[in-house]
């Protein structure tokens, strides 16, 4: 009589649930540059501009696209602050830049009106 052998060692069991994606061995997660991109974005509010606050909000567009496939990242939160801010920069350097479009237009037509020009 032979006795039963146990199957080699064929690593953890993992468990897999319909519609969740799979972190990997051990919960890792891929890297993402949300982190990158919050800081860009961040100092595009703060003194660079549009600068830093365009690449900001493309690469937390890049890092949302990876975390949004894997459930429970811990990078989801960060992406999506960047991407706020990201966007609230830009509106904001738009504005600060119209403003002064027609800050000079109304300056050249008082110049003008006053026959300066």
């Amino acid at each position: 009589m032979t006795e039963p052998t146990n199957p080699p060692n064929s690593g953890p069991e993992v468990l897999y649930v319909q519609g969740m994606s799979n972190p990997g061995i051990a919960g890792q997660y891929p890297e993402t540059q949300a982190t990158v991109a919050l800081v860009l974005s961040i100092l595009g509010l703060v003194m660079c501009g549009l600068c830093t606050a365009i690449p900001g909000v493309i690469m937390a567009n890049t890092a949302m696209a990876t975390t949004s496939q894997h459930l429970g990242h811990p990078d989801h939160g960060l992406a999506q602050a960047a991407k706020i801010i990201g966007w609230i920069t830009i509106g904001l350097w738009v504005l600060v830049i119209l403003f002064y479009i027609v800050l000079g237009g109304v300056l050249l037509g008082a110049g003008a009106a006053s026959g300066e020009y």
